[in-house]
C-alpha cells in the first residue's frame, strides 16, 4: 500500500507519510503505516550515526586518548547530536502527523471553502501530496548533502589546525582518521539530510497555506475564536515543538564544545542563539501570517457591518423603552430586549478582540521555550546548580 493511500483526501491527510525513506523504512520494518515502530527508527539511526564512531574511535586509539586535543568520548558535539537531535528530529515525525492530519480538513469541515473554489483547494491539496511523495525531491536533498554539505565540512572540518578523534594535522595537511571518515561521509549527511527533509516538509506545508489563503475565504467575524473560524491553525504550533527542540539541543552541543575545549562564555554566543530562535520561529509562524490579510478585512467588514446592524436595533429599542414606543401594559422586567442588546455587544466585542493572525503571544513564548531548554544547562558552566536554581524560583515566584 502506498503513502498516497493513506493520505488521499484533507480529512486524513500526513505531511510525513511519503517519500522514498518513509517507503524504505516500511519495507525494512523500521515503521507501520502511520509511523509505528519508532523506537526501532531511532535505535537504527543511532547504529547508522553514533555507535560506528564509538567502535572506530576505540579500535583507532582515539576514544579517551589524553594526547588528544579533543577525544571522541569528550566531544560532547557529536554525543548531543546523533544521540539526542537526530532521535528528536525522527520523533517530530509522529507528533506532526498526529496534529497536522486533520487540518486540511478542517478547511472543509467548517465550510471556509467556497462550493467554487472547492476544485481549487482540491488541487492545491493534491500538489502537496505529489511534491511530498517526489523521488526527485529526496534525491535532490541527498545532493544538496554531498554536494554544498561536503563543501562545508571540507572547509570547517578537514582543514581544522586541530589534533582531534576525526581529523589530525599533518605536514601535508589535514587527514581523516578512519572514525572521522565515516563522521564526515555518513553521520554527518544523515542529519543533515534530516533536517532539510524537514524544511523541505515545511516549505510544502507553507506553499499549502499560501494557496489556500489565496481562496476567499467564507470567515466568520463573531467565531468565538476569535480568528474568523481559523483558529484550528494555531493548534499546529504545537506540532512543531519537537523540531524546536531539535535546534535547540543542536545548538547546545555546538555551544558546549566551545565552552569546554577552546574556552568560551555562554554570554560569547548570545548571537547564535537569538539567531536559531529567530530562524525557529519564522519556520512556524510565517506559513501562519498568509492568512493576515483576509482576518483583517473580514475584522473590518464585520466591525462595519454589525456595527450597522447594532444602530438600527439600539435606536428601535431607545425608542420603544425610552421614548414611549413600547405597548401598554408590556412589562421591562424579564423583556427579551435586554438580552438581545447584550447578545449584540458581545458579539460586537467579539469582533473587535479579532485576532488578524493565528499567532498569539502565549504561542511565540512556548515555541522559544521550547528552542532554548536545552540550552539551560549550560547555564551551569557560569554558576553552580544551587544558586542557578535560587535564580529561576526567584523569577517563577
Amino acid at each position: 500500500m502506498t503513502a498516497s493511500r493513506h493520505a488521499d483526501t484533507p480529512h486524513d491527510f500526513s505531511l510525513v507519510l511519503g517519500g522514498p525513506l518513509y517507503q524504505l523504512f516500511r519495507r525494512s520494518h523500521l515503521s507501520g503505516s502511520t509511523l509505528e515502530l519508532l523506537h526501532r527508527r531511532v535505535i537504527f539511526m543511532v547504529l547508522c550515526t553514533w555507535l560506528p564512531l564509538l567502535l572506530l574511535s576505540a579500535i583507532g586509539g582515539q576514544l579517551l586518548n589524553r594526547a588528544t586535543e579533543m577525544p571522541f568520548l569528550l566531544d560532547a558535539e557529536v554525543h548531543i547530536r546523533f544521540l539526542l537531535a537526530v532521535p528528536l528530529l525522527v520523533f517530530a515525525e509522529v507528533i506532526v502527523h498526529r496534529r497536522l492530519r486533520e487540518i486540511p480538513g478542517q478547511f472543509l469541515t467548517r465550510y471556509l471553502i467556497p462550493e467554487q473554489s472547492k476544485a481549487r483547494f482540491r488541487e492545491a491539496f493534491e500538489s502537496l501530496l505529489r511534491a511530498r511523495n517526489s523521488l526527485v525531491a529526496e534525491l535532490l536533498l541527498i545532493a544538496a548533502v554531498y554536494g554544498v554539505g561536503m563543501l562545508v565540512i571540507w572547509r570547517h572540518v578537514a582543514i581544522a589546525d586541530a589534533d582531534t578523534w576525526y581529523t589530525v594535522p599533518t605536514l601535508l595537511g589535514s587527514k581523516f582518521s578512519a572514525a572521522g571518515m565515516w563522521y564526515v561521509y555518513v553521520s554527518v549527511p544523515i542529519f543533515q539530510f534530516l533536517l532539510l527533509r524537514w524544511y523541505f516538509r515545511i516549505f510544502l506545508w507553507a506553499r499549502f497555506l499560501w494557496q489556500v489563503s489565496g481562496i476567499e475565504l467564507t470567515l466568520v467575524p463573531t467565531h468565538p475564536d476569535r480568528l474568523g473560524g481559523l483558529g484550528f491553525l494555531a493548534n499546529t504550533v504545537y506540532a512543531f515543538m519537537p523540531l524546536a527542540a531539535a535546534h535547540g539541543v543542536a545548538l547546545a552541543g555546538l555551544i558546549a564544545n566551545r565552552i569546554l575545549h577552546a574556552g568560551a562564555s555562554l554570554p560569547a554566543f548570545k548571537a547564535e542563539i537569538v539567531v536559531v530562535v529567530v530562524f525557529v520561529q519564522c519556520l512556524v509562524f510565517i506559513p501562519l501570517l498568509f492568512f493576515t490579510r483576509q482576518l483583517a478585512q473580514a475584522k473590518r467588514v464585520g466591525r462595519r457591518e454589525y456595527g450597522t446592524l447594532a444602530e438600527r436595533y439600539v435606536r428601535d429599542f431607545d425608542a420603544k423603552w425610552l421614548r414611549g414606543g413600547a405597548p401598554a401594559g408590556e412589562p421591562l422586567l424579564g423583556s427579551s430586549d435586554i438580552q438581545s442588546l447584550a447578545d449584540f455587544g458581545n458579539s460586537y466585542q467579539v469582533i473587535r478582540e479579532m485576532h488578524i493572525a493565528p499567532v498569539t503571544r502565549e504561542l511565540v513564548l512556548q515555541l522559544a521555550a521550547a528552542t532554548l531548554v536545552p540550552v539551560v544547562p549550560l547555564m551551569l558552566t557560569m554558576m553552580p546548580l544551587e544558586e542557578l536554581l535560587k535564580k529561576l524560583l526567584g523569577v517563577i515566584t
